[in-house]
């Protein structure tokens, strides 16, 4: 095998090392993150409220708690194709979306769900990706999907739809290498 010539030895290494000065994409949230979601507005198909809980915008009051009794999660009625959206008044590069799930009971109902972004304000936006577990907190990689708003729909199906808080991160680009020439 006959060796490279040196003008193309350097030509690689520059092709290589432009592809590591790109931004990274990072699905862990990142220390000083800020939760947008907290300065948006959420609305939903239907309010099925019970003892004044249930709203949309209890999903993005900052608490965590999971057990519906303790007024922190939203609640559709039961209907097809029900839906919550967030508005976040601002379109943002985003990155993680981090759902926390029902955990007192019902958590299975989020199953097939779908976490939508963009910025249309009729929830047919592109999908970030669909809750295939009945897990207590549930992070979607949303790669720098750009949008105003975000949505979780549970299409085809009559179901109620109980979220307990969302968070919705803007993605942090990281240099992941710097090249001095």
């Amino acid at each position: 095998m006959m060796p490279l010539p040196l003008s193309m030895k350097l030509l690689m290494l520059f092709v290589s090392m432009l592809g590591m000065q790109g931004s990274g994409h990072s699905c862990e949230l990142q220390p000083g993150g800020t939760n947008v979601a907290r300065n948006g507005e959420a609305i939903q198909s239907s309010d099925y409220v019970y003892k004044p809980m249930g709203y949309a915008n209890q999903s993005i009051d900052g608490n965590r708690e999971g057990n519906y009794h303790q007024g922190s999660c939203t609640h559709t009625k039961k209907e097809k194709d029900p839906w919550w959206m967030l508005d976040l008044k601002n379109s943002y590069s985003i990155g993680p979306i981090v759902i926390v799930n029902r955990q007192d009971c019902c958590s299975e109902r989020l199953n097939g769900a779908e976490v939508r972004v963009g910025n249309s304000p009729n929830n047919d936006n592109p999908v970030c990706g669909t809750v295939t577990s009945a897990d207590s907190i549930i992070t979607f990689c949303c790669n720098g999907m750009l949008g105003r708003y975000v949505s979780v729909v549970i299409p085809g199906a009559s179901e109620i739809l109980t979220l307990c808080e969302v968070e919705v991160y803007e993605e942090i680009a990281k240099l992941e290498r710097h090249v001095c020439w």
